[in-house]
């Protein structure tokens, strides 16, 4: 299971192509934020999206399993002026998480539950402590990505600061993979520090998540494709799903 130690004090840079005002719009369109509205952010990671929402007038609170990753989103969240409380734990387990208006798992963070019945645990339990027609946001990666995409590796990134060479390997189960990355990390001496990090990610069938949400109870389930840009039908890589209790 990656914990993101090292890779966390990286991870903003690599990052820094996503479009993390797009996914904020996402759910501020769909959950408007009103007084005292509470807001889970489920692997929050660095809190990038956790202080966008704090900005916006939502109450959050940042879940990781991380600590390297809740220590650099503690530190943002207080150099941008937020009041977010943070908690170290797995999105499976949720303990003393009650009473939300709107839950976020986003940038493919539930990719990361290693068997399905974590998914499903993972989904009770984001059950169980919405409000009455509390909203759930998160986004997957599809089938074309995790067996066509991620197994044409390896992929190499390259910069001033850091480089990586990413070795990816299709896993035991279906729609699974490992990545096997080698990072380059440059030193304030010019050297660079090598180090290594190891993930593992497994999807589903956009409708074994579908079907699972309503199993559990979600009156609501809408699933899109665009809400990072419009998605070619035949080569979508991810799609974002809106499910309403």
């Amino acid at each position: 299971m990656a914990m993101y130690d090292r890779f966390a004090y990286i991870y903003d840079t690599l990052m820094s192509d996503i479009p993390y005002d797009k996914y904020a719009e996402w759910v501020q369109a769909t959950a408007p934020v009103s007084s005292g509205k509470r807001l889970v952010d489920i692997g929050c990671g660095t809190g990038v999206l956790s202080v966008k929402f704090a900005k916006a007038g939502y109450d959050v609170m940042g879940i990781d399993l991380s600590e390297a990753m809740l220590t650099i989103a503690q530190n943002r969240s207080l150099e941008e002026g937020t009041d977010i409380s943070f908690l170290c734990q797995s999105m499976s387990e949720l303990d003393g998480i009650d009473n939300v208006d709107v839950a976020v798992i986003a940038i493919d963070s539930l990719n990361y539950l290693e068997t399905f019945e974590e998914v499903k645990q993972t989904f009770g339990r984001i059950y169980e402590a919405l409000t009455s027609e509390g909203q759930l946001f998160f986004d997957v990666h599809s089938l074309y990505k995790m067996d066509t995409i991620f197994p044409d590796g390896p992929f190499t990134y390259e910069d001033e600061q850091v480089a990586y060479i990413w070795h990816t390997e299709i896993g035991e189960e279906a729609h699974s993979i490992y990545h096997d990355m080698t990072f380059f990390v440059r030193d304030e001496t010019g050297y660079y520090e090598r180090f290594e990090e190891s993930h593992y990610q497994r999807t589903y069938p956009l409708e074994t998540f579908t079907e699972l949400l309503k199993q559990i109870g979600f009156a609501s389930v809408v699933v899109s494709t665009s809400v990072f840009g419009e998605q070619d039908e035949k080569e979508i890589e991810r799609y974002f799903i809106h499910a309403t209790k």
